[in-house]
């Protein structure tokens, strides 16, 4: 069933799908999320409570979401790189944590401010809030324990270890604001029910949201060719294809 993984266990093979997907998700992610961001901005409906403060959320909430689901990606290339002995599936999640680091940031970021005019304060220890900082705190632990080995096999050991103990997390996170008292508002959009945001503003958020996760595929392919050519430099066929980029 999993036999199609170890194709991809070919650095050179691995490589060249990374370049044929790449254009397509960087444009479609430029795409989406100038068409997200421009409607949510300027075309949403100001917000009957929140007046236009709430427009923060259409970054906000594909940041917040798209740290979690780079989580899950990464986690998940860790666990296929110990079970399955992939190693391209370790460089995809080293190639991961650094970006998930930088959405979770900025969906503390985004968070706080608009926390500012909701709550009157940039930070209170709400349940949704701290979850979301401890992701933050275990990308970068992933992302130290990279960096701590010269051994770069029991790195990648080290730190999927790691990514996976943390995929706990992600459950915390997702229903904080059901199984405590919190002051972050539950969740609007819905999978099963009907959505309790309007779909004037409903619609530039999913598209944000799609836009955010194409974002993050196309940085990751680009950091996971770098990561692909840095552990294979000394195969004919990376250098081969430098010559051909010599000679362009």
């Amino acid at each position: 069933m999993w036999k199609w993984l170890h194709s991809y266990a070919d650095p050179q093979r691995a490589y060249k799908l990374s370049s044929t997907l790449l254009p397509w998700f960087a444009s479609l992610a430029i795409a989406l999320i100038g068409i997200g961001t421009i409607w949510g901005l300027a075309f949403a409906p100001t917000d009957y409570q929140q007046g236009d403060s709430y427009r923060i959320i259409f970054i906000h909430v594909p940041a917040a979401s798209m740290s979690m689901a780079a989580y899950m990606g990464m986690a998940t290339c860790s666990f296929i790189g110990i079970v399955w002995q992939i190693k391209s599936a370790d460089w995809a999640a080293a190639s991961i944590a650094p970006i998930g680091a930088v959405i979770t940031f900025i969906a503390l970021i985004t968070g706080a401010t608009w926390g500012k005019p909701m709550w009157g304060t940039w930070w209170v220890w709400d349940a949704r809030l701290t979850s979301e900082l401890v992701l933050l705190f275990l990308y970068l632990g992933v992302i130290s324990l990279y960096a701590s080995f010269e051994d770069k096999v029991l790195a990648a050991r080290a730190a999927g270890i790691l990514a996976i103990v943390g995929v706990i997390n992600i459950p915390i996170i997702k229903y904080s604001v059901d199984w405590w008292s919190s002051l972050h508002q539950p969740s609007t959009i819905r999978i099963t029910e009907k959505s309790t945001m309007s779909t004037d503003m409903l619609y530039p958020l999913l598209i944000n949201i799609v836009g955010f996760g194409l974002m993050i595929a196309a940085i990751t392919l680009v950091r996971f060719r770098t990561e692909i050519l840095a552990r294979n430099a000394m195969r004919p066929w990376v250098r081969d294809l430098a010559k051909a980029q010599r000679e362009k």
